[in-house]
């Protein structure tokens, strides 16, 4: 996500960053290519105005320019406006009413709406610990009543029956009924959309509003429609009073420039983004952490819980046990790949770390992600037990028997055992060294280039 908006920033930035000094002149030509950044990522052009007329009131003045790191006071002026810009600060779904908590799911036909309750449902189910009922009121898409059904059943949430027949206001009343006689936490009212905005849409919107109350009234739209979608939004918030934003897809969107025009436009904070297609591909709206991302700051953090909570920890201390011994064989390392795959697209863990923009952009256009690993994947899943727990044994009938199970190529084997055989080589040296402050010195060494096995391999 912000990929194009982040790679012409950075670019803006490290001209500024390179100069001794900067005169209004400087500051003024880095605005002009901010502005025509952010235009060229879709934003919005009145909040476009404002962040531009904002960064220049602080950016021009005397404690700036002359300072030690003008160019650096300059990001972080920008870096502030961003986040005022994304919201401030993050704000979570209210949990905070009696229960059962109405949340009322709204938006057009195509959003991800239906796909978006489901995700919420595991979200407050793992995390919150709330028992919630799931109930579609959608009568007007066909099978829209089975297709959440079926995404309460994967979420391992309740579903309410179906009954045929009922108007969306009835299931609404139902709903809320069985919430308060089975004592459910959180009711999800997933409402009907349209292909575009019109009346009867939001008539019947307004008419369940009235009926339940809702805590939150929360907007689904499709990050991929650019203007589209914040137009969308005005609409909704005009007629319901939206309480929060929930962006989908943004993962594909290289834009962005939906995300950074919601708040302004629509007053209504962006709390929740999707980041995939599985269930449990939503995040938290952190303009803090999103604004370092798109600065090329990283988010170290993000990464950080991303990784708690896929990794499994068991496995990972199954791991620094055999490496403390010496010990890694192939399973080890399909068992990494693994961890890998789990916490997301490798551009997206990329995107994590601070300065890694033309790296990021270099594995996006090897297609990394979608070749290589899983090619590795099914090269050592089509080797026995033995030849995994050690790989002395694959000589060439073996290896031509490999790559003819994996559907690949010897030459793909060999360069999988190679990779493997640097890594090898790398944890018998620190496991030499001996201790982590001893590891960390070698990796730094590895990635500086320093310290080259023989055969000027990198022992990566």
């Amino acid at each position: 996500m912000f990929d194009t908006l982040s790679s012409k920033l950075s670019d803006v930035f490290d001209r500024l960053r390179r100069r001794g000094s900067l005169s209004e002149a400087d500051v003024s030509e880095a605005l002009r290519e901010i502005r025509l950044a952010l235009l060229d990522a879709d934003v919005a052009l009145p909040v476009v105005k404002d962040f531009i007329n904002d960064v220049r009131v602080k950016a021009v003045g005397a404690e700036v320019l002359r300072s030690v790191s003008p160019g650096q006071m300059v990001v972080k002026i920008v870096n502030d406006a961003l986040i005022a810009a994304l919201g401030g600060a993050a704000v979570p779904i209210n949990l905070f009413a009696p229960a059962p908590i109405p949340i009322l799911m709204v938006g057009l036909q195509g959003s991800g709406k239906t796909t978006t309750s489901g995700k919420i449902a595991l979200r407050l189910k793992t995390k919150e610990r709330k028992k919630v009922l799931l109930a579609s009121l959608d009568t007007q898409r066909p099978a829209a009543q089975l297709q959440l059904e079926q995404l309460a059943t994967r979420a391992e949430v309740a579903s309410l029956p179906i009954i045929a027949g009922q108007t969306p206001l009835q299931i609404a009343r139902r709903a809320m009924d069985t919430a308060r006689r089975e004592v459910f936490d959180v009711v999800i009212l997933d409402t009907a959309g349209r292909l575009s905005i019109d009346l009867a849409l939001m008539e019947e919107v307004k008419a369940i509003r009235a009926a339940v109350n809702p805590v939150e009234t929360l907007l689904v739209v499709d990050a991929m429609t650019g203007q589209d979608a914040v137009t969308t939004a005005t609409a909704f918030n005009q007629a319901l009073g939206i309480t929060g934003i929930v962006m989908t897809r943004l993962d594909g969107d290289s834009r962005g420039g939906a995300a950074l025009s919601m708040r302004a436009v629509t007053g209504a904070p962006i709390k929740l983004v999707g980041t995939g297609e599985k269930l449990d591909a939503l995040d938290n709206f952190d303009p803090e952490r999103v604004a370092g991302r798109i600065l090329g700051m990283g988010d170290i953090v993000g990464l950080v819980e991303r990784a708690a909570e896929t990794i499994d920890q068991q496995e990972a201390e199954k791991l620094a046990k055999r490496m403390a011994k010496g010990k890694f064989d192939l399973e080890d390392y399909a068992n990494q790949l693994k961890q890998i795959s789990k916490m997301g697209s490798l551009s997206g863990i990329m995107g994590m770390l601070p300065g890694v923009g033309k790296i990021k952009q270099a594995l996006a256009d090897a297609n990394l992600e979608t070749t290589v690993f899983k090619r590795q994947a099914a090269i050592i899943s089509s080797m026995t037990v033995a030849e995994r727990r050690n790989p002395d044994l694959l000589k060439a009938s073996r290896k031509k028997r490999i790559a003819a199970g994996s559907g690949t190529s010897v030459q793909d084997v060999n360069k999988l055992l190679k990779q493997f055989d640097d890594m090898s080589t790398m944890m018998k040296r620190m496991n030499k060294m001996g201790g982590q402050a001893a590891m960390m010195q070698q990796l730094q060494a590895a990635m500086s280039g320093k310290n080259m096995p023989k055969g000027g391999r990198r022992p990566f």
